[in-house]
């Protein structure tokens, strides 16, 4: 069936769909909903069979949605209506949400609904709550909505005029936080309720900041609302009993200025800190500990997991130099299988919002690029243990090569890859000449290159980019790899494996030195760094500062056929025709 995807962006939701329904076979394009008035003719210009959105702001004009059938996704439980639906679920301290799948109509949010799917809550951030639960559930009942819709035999629930919960855009007014007398659970709360966006709104020395990201802290202490300590780039402030974590800000916009965007907390405040002490978490933290890490480090037996965290899975070059001295150290344990991962999002690959609030983002990028290089090298050089990259979350760029340095990857099956650069002007690094081929082989890794898509889990272990697909939960997903680590690590071929990969590295070694690889990658890489005129300075520019594109970019356009690389069956969560009333569901675009 030929299905268009009308979307406000190609965001993770969308290319989530856009990959699974080709896995079933479908014809899928993508129109960006850019500008209302010229939409219906874009549609008419695709013919589709079926409209399906997303991630949508602004309503479907009439004169598509009374033309086309048109399903859209909205982030929260049959009856739920309004644009903040994700972030009261959280605001509200919710235990159970989901996805609705309705038809658009005159009203908003009050279409027949075709298809609906919920999930528990978990104490994470929205954005990171709409990667992950919100995506499994908005792909299993637009899969089901889609097949009810081929059928042609399925008639969708009509919603009872006069019912539902219509709540309001939940601006700053409800978002903002009285530091002399909230407690750090409403005040983590409010945090993750806004993260990534819109932020909450807030002063730091007589200036306006928007608050991205909150973990609680068990120790520091002192006045409310005061700046306590530093770690990794992130601010402590505390509360009325205790205190928080806050890794990100972004400055409000002034007048006439361009958009501004996220960065790392001490950056975003360089110059208007008072002298505040470092206070490093240990790489091995306490398990009873209440606080924030980035990196950390555990170990059970002969097995090593090294876990990474990243805002929106970024990795800048102080970030990847920490991870890199992380990795080494535990590389200087007596194990014979090192996880590394394992959390809810894997890597995006370098920092473009830190490249470009540098004084030179040319030299910024060159150095990101390096310390990417440098990371994924260390893996891809180890050869006295097993490496198995926990992809349990979107892996893109130099992300997703760095997954594909390890020895194995196992990717969760809801994970969506983007192995490519193209999109940014960038020729790309991280080994990926050496390591795409090896595993894709040339001709598809081209083909990966090239149309810079993105792949679901199912189409990469199809690829042989993925070695296991791990059937799990988000929740679920880091206990699952430790169960298969351990498995792994017992099995009596595991010192052959070792002593294989050894014998094989250096037989690559023999034939093409990685050190030619990434001399080879690293001249494209530096000629566009450093070129004022090169694409990728305008691209990275845009992406940082979220401006629309003027059309549709043409890869997304083209109908692409689908390819049968998944059981149709397999949905991954529960869905049905009409939620329970117990219920609830879903979230807001991020």
């Amino acid at each position: 069936m030929h299905i268009l995807l009308v979307a406000d962006a190609f965001n993770s939701l969308s290319q989530r769909l856009h990959a699974e329904l080709r896995d079933r076979g479908h014809t899928v394009a993508v129109e960006l909903a850019l500008d209302p008035a010229s939409l219906p003719d874009a549609v008419r210009r695709h013919a589709p069979r079926l409209v399906v959105a997303p991630m949508l702001k602004t309503a479907i004009p009439r004169e598509v949605w009374s033309a086309y059938t048109c399903l859209v996704v909205h982030p929260g439980p049959v009856g739920d209506r309004g644009p903040s639906s994700l972030d009261w679920a959280i605001h509200d301290d919710a235990d159970q949400w989901g996805v609705t799948v309705l038809q658009a109509d005159a009203e908003m949010d009050a279409g027949d609904v075709w298809a609906s799917a919920s999930f528990p809550m978990t104490s994470a951030a929205k954005s990171d709550l709409y990667r992950n639960e919100v995506s499994d559930a908005a792909t299993a009942a637009v899969l089901v909505a889609v097949e009810r819709f081929a059928s042609g035999t399925y008639t969708p629930r009509a919603q009872a005029a006069g019912t539902g919960l219509a709540r309001p855009y939940l601006d700053q007014s409800v978002r903002r936080i009285d530091w002399a007398s909230e407690p750090t659970e409403s005040v983590v709360r409010k945090l993750r309720a806004a993260d990534s966006q819109p932020g909450v709104l807030d002063e730091l020395h007589g200036e306006q900041w928007y608050l991205h990201g909150g973990h609680p802290e068990d120790r520091l202490r002192g006045d409310p609302g005061e700046l306590l300590a530093t770690r990794a780039g992130a601010i402590c402030r505390a509360t009325i009993d205790g205190a928080v974590w806050i890794p990100e800000l972004r400055g409000r916009r002034r007048q006439g200025q361009p958009p501004t965007f996220k960065l790392p907390a001490v950056q975003a405040l360089a110059g208007r800190l008072p002298s505040l002490p470092e206070s490093p978490a240990p790489l091995r933290p306490d398990a009873d500990r209440r606080t924030w890490s980035d990196i950390s480090y555990r170990e059970d037996r002969n097995i090593g997991f090294l876990s990474f965290s990243f805002p929106s899975g970024a990795m800048s070059t102080e970030q990847c130099r920490r991870l890199l001295a992380a990795y080494r150290q535990a590389c200087s344990r007596p194990t014979s299988v090192l996880v590394l991962g394992g959390g809810r999002i894997f890597s995006n690959g370098i920092h473009l919002n830190v490249i470009e609030a540098a004084g030179d983002p040319a030299a910024e990028s060159w150095a990101n690029i390096n310390a990417m290089d440098d990371l994924v090298e260390a893996v891809l050089t180890t050869t006295d243990r097993l490496v198995v990259s926990a992809v349990g979350g979107h892996a893109a760029a130099g992300g997703a090569m760095l997954a594909l340095a390890a020895d194995e990857v196992w990717c969760r099956s809801g994970a969506v890859l983007n192995p490519h650069y193209r999109l940014m002007g960038l020729y790309g690094s991280e080994y990926w000449t050496y390591t795409l081929p090896r595993r894709a082989g040339r001709e598809a890794a081209d083909r990966l290159m090239s149309q810079a898509l993105p792949v679901s889990a199912a189409t990469a272990r199809h690829l042989g980019l993925v070695d296991r697909l791990v059937g799990s939960t988000p929740q679920d997903f880091t206990a699952q790899v430790r169960r298969l680590a351990a498995h792994l690590a017992a099995l009596p071929a595991a010192q052959s494996r070792i002593a294989a990969k050894k014998a094989e590295r250096d037989r690559d070694e023999s034939i093409r030195p990685l050190a030619v690889h990434r001399a080879q990658e690293l001249a494209r890489m530096r000629r566009t760094f450093f070129d004022p005129d090169a694409p990728y300075h305008a691209l990275r520019r845009a992406f940082v500062r979220k401006e629309k594109p003027p059309h549709t970019p043409p890869h997304l356009t083209v109908p692409l056929p689908g390819r049968r690389t998944a059981d149709p069956s397999q949905t991954g969560a529960d869905v049905t025709g009409l939620a329970h009333p117990d219920a609830a569901s879903a979230p807001d675009a991020c």
